[in-house]
């Protein structure tokens, strides 16, 4: 079952609480802070075509993609679903915006040059189940990333699924879509299934119903400073992406900043 499916349709519609402005904004003043565009690195130490581009790993419908274009970044987005990357091209379409999208696999990343800045919002890392293939992709990050980039990422915690959402059911009824999503969480595997069933209006008194199963792994802020570690990568700095401050035991998601590694400037 693919996932991201029939519920590409609807997505943006059930994630309009998700605050996307205030992350493209975070975004943008973290590379400013870290990343290869800040000035006292100075424009002549960079090429000003891999300075100024960035990857949006696991981009979905490209709403995030969307928004750091407009703050004047040349973008690429990179994401396994055709569905949700057709749904990123419709935005391009209207938008008339200048971003290339990629239908890849992320533990299969394959550039055509190294970017200033790769980043990864709203829990795409948490899809990677197993750690030797969290580390294949932040050792490909580190691959692709020009020297002196960053990479920005966050990730459901453990705590999240385990204490939190694990074994609830979650339901949402709206006038032209519903849903009802299922949690189980695995504590031995650490897995979290979403059962996910999604009721999306054709006509009048005509719903579809879509049903897909999502499964996602919590982790650790141990694990992923350890795995940046094994890939080459410098940590920078981690927060708690929900409320902007320190990273705290109860914490249920948290963005981690990691610089790039190991290339001759």
């Amino acid at each position: 079952m693919e996932i991201y499916g029939g519920f590409a349709g609807v997505y943006d519609e059930l994630m309009d609480n998700v605050p996307y402005e205030q992350w493209s904004r975070m975004l943008d003043t973290l590379i400013r802070k870290y990343g290869v565009s800040r000035p006292e690195r100075g424009v002549e130490e960079t090429l000003e075509s891999e300075r100024n581009q960035v990857l949006d790993l696991g981009c979905g419908t490209g709403t995030m993609a969307e928004l750091m274009y407009g703050l004047g970044y040349d973008v690429m987005g990179v994401d396994l679903s055709e569905d949700m990357l057709n749904a990123a091209m419709e935005k391009r379409e209207k938008s008339g915006s200048g971003i290339l999208y990629l239908r890849q696999d992320m533990r299969e990343l394959e550039l055509y040059s190294t970017v200033g800045t790769i980043y990864s919002v709203c829990d795409s890392l948490n899809y990677i189940l197993k750690e030797e293939e969290l580390l294949q992709v932040f050792s490909l990050v580190n691959n692709y990333l020009f020297p002196g980039g960053i990479f920005v990422f966050d990730f459901n915690t453990d705590y999240k699924y385990r204490e939190i959402i694990g074994d609830a059911t979650i339901a949402e009824n709206r006038e032209d879509c519903s849903f009802i999503w299922e949690n189980y969480y695995d504590a031995e595997t650490g897995f979290n299934e979403y059962d996910l069933t999604v009721f999306v209006r054709k006509e009048e008194d005509i719903f579809r119903r879509y049903r897909e199963v999502h499964i996602q792994k919590g982790y650790t802020l141990e694990q992923m400073t350890e795995l940046l570690a094994r890939a080459g990568m410098v940590f920078l700095e981690a927060h708690d992406a929900d409320t902007l401050g320190p990273v705290e035991p109860k914490s249920a998601r948290i963005r981690i900043v990691a610089g790039e590694h190991g290339k001759i400037r």
